[in-house]
């Protein structure tokens, strides 16, 4: 193994041609003579640029419409073959293969080509073969090959280049060796993800993600946490693809917080106006109403003491008014489809603050596949995208629900799927009025649900909680009819659970006592 080897040949195969020319030509001007392939041969010959083609290396033409070009011992050759190894020397000489001393290869889009809905033919097509070949080969014989799979390495290469006189160090090799193989092995992972949905597979035998650096986080939860932020390369519109327009580094928490936020607030992506504002995961007010700035104010009515310092989400482009409303406490991030020019200097006053925006809302109903390490593994799944119509609903109770406490009920059966388990949602008139998340007993929920929204009755001067009259869901079954008699001493006219207990008779009993209307979806939303 040596350490600096010069660059006299370089093999160039690209699909992205971002940079290729220039590129191209600071390799020349450094001395490289260049061979290429297909249309990045096409590409320096139109610029001028001397570049051999692939076939003259091999002796053989490429064929079956370019599937078989690379794929020849004179290519692999010249990329495995140790230099200093007298038997690869001698084999070399007798086959006529030349050594390769720097590969260029980014590989056929095939995450772009599945991205944009192409049918199954298109996206076999787009599954390279010969570039990834290359890659194993040249990053396996790092010892005297230089890997390029990133656009953004080209000015490293160039730098490394004039740094050691021509050549590379080991180390500088090794780093690209790394990039290489977690490039090929994201490749592989996103094809084998993608062959799985179209054969209906949900539990294929091997699964894999794989994602790319967006940012090295200052630490993870806690300081003594190291942490990165990686892309999955779906675009799905979030915190992955907003723009910040302003504010310090997101953090892990942050960025966390407002995944969170933007997903819950995608819910409501065909409705009126609506807020989610998240603290640790968890919303402690979400709210819809006629205008954004309607809808801030009465999803922070919620719960104000939780909302400082928390996320804020929006599901139109932020306004002047509400900015300036989101302006009067402490909040860490602000994420919305857009932001006006008004809104954007109203916030630039705050520099702690982070805008962010998106042009778009996530598609809450897309079926995507979550996944969760445990030790020894992970647990994959789809991500929860069930929603009951109100047609689905089944009244259980002798009174049936009124129009207004139907609307109340559907809005806080929507928030559940955002609020870990165990999860109790007080809704009135379109906002949270009082949100019990994560407790050990749902009884705990309840209460302390009920407790955040008396507190809130006398912060605000009110002369009763707005849990009174107010609509409760319940993200599983009530095992006991005590936390249903719990929700009603607090106000509450209407229920909205799953159903399923061996109790059921037994709480049903309890609401019909009470003059509560129930309704059982059949459907639970558990988040852990």
């Amino acid at each position: 193994m040596s350490d600096l080897v010069p660059i006299r040949r370089a093999l160039i195969s690209v699909s992205d041609k971002t940079g290729l020319v220039d590129f191209a030509q600071a390799l020349i001007a450094r001395g490289v003579e260049l061979v290429s392939t297909g249309g990045t041969a096409a590409t320096l010959r139109a610029a001028a640029l001397p570049a051999r083609d692939v076939s003259e290396l091999t002796d053989f033409p490429e064929m079956m419409d370019g599937r078989v070009k690379t794929l020849h011992p004179a290519v692999h050759g010249g990329l495995l073959a140790l230099r200093d190894d007298v038997e690869h020397l001698a084999a070399m000489a007798a086959h006529g293969i030349e050594p390769i001393d720097l590969l260029v290869v980014n590989l056929y889009p095939f995450e772009a080509t599945v991205a944009k809905g192409a049918p199954y033919a298109d996206c076999i097509e787009n599954i390279d073969i010969g570039g990834p070949a290359m890659i194993r080969a040249a990053a396996k014989n790092h010892s005297w090959v230089a890997v390029v799979v990133d656009v953004q390495d080209y000015g490293a290469v160039l730098d490394e280049m004039d740094a050691e006189r021509g050549q590379t160090s080991l180390a500088f090799r090794q780093s690209l060796a790394q990039t290489a193989y977690a490039r090929t092995a994201a490749y592989d992972a996103a094809v084998s993800n993608w062959m799985a949905a179209a054969l209906g597979e949900a539990a294929p035998r091997r699964r894999a993600f794989a994602g790319t650096l967006a940012q090295s986080l200052r630490y993870g939860e806690n300081p003594h946490q190291s942490a990165a932020f990686y892309t999955d390369g779906s675009n799905r519109p979030g915190v992955a693809t907003a723009r910040q327009w302003q504010g310090k580094e997101l953090s892990y928490n942050n960025i966390n917080d407002t995944d969170a936020a933007f997903e819950l607030v995608a819910e409501f992506a065909d409705g009126a106006p609506a807020c989610a504002i998240i603290k640790h995961a968890n919303p402690c007010g979400v709210a819809q109403g006629a205008s954004l700035l309607d809808a801030y104010r009465r999803a922070y009515d919620c719960d104000r003491t939780s909302a400082f310092g928390g996320i804020v989400a929006l599901n139109r482009p932020l306004d002047a008014a509400t900015a300036e409303e989101i302006c009067k406490i402490f909040t860490e991030v602000v994420i919305a489809p857009g932001a006006d020019e008004a809104a954007r200097a109203v916030f630039a006053a705050k520099k702690n603050l982070r805008l962010l925006t998106t042009d778009a809302l996530p598609d809450a109903k897309a079926p995507i596949l979550t996944f969760r390490q445990v030790a020894g593994g992970f647990l994959v799944q789809d991500k929860d995208i069930a929603n009951v119509g109100r047609t689905n609903l089944k009244v259980v109770t002798r009174r049936v629900p009124t129009e207004s406490e139907l609307s109340d009920l559907m809005f806080a059966w929507t928030v559940a799927k955002h609020v870990k388990s165990n999860a109790i949602i007080y809704v009135k008139d379109g906002a949270t009025v009082g949100v019990g998340a994560g407790q050990m007993s749902r009884v705990d929920s309840t209460r302390i649900a009920a407790l955040k929204a008396r507190d809130m009755a006398e912060a605000m001067g009110l002369p009763a909680p707005l849990t009174r009259g107010s609509a409760v869901a319940s993200d599983a079954f009530f095992p006991f009819a005590d936390g249903l008699i719990t929700a009603a001493e607090a106000g509450a006219t209407a229920i909205i659970q799953p159903g399923g207990s061996m109790r059921d008779a037994e709480v049903i009993a309890a609401a019909d006592e009470l003059g509560l209307a129930m309704v059982f979806t059949g459907q639970r939303h558990f988040r852990h």
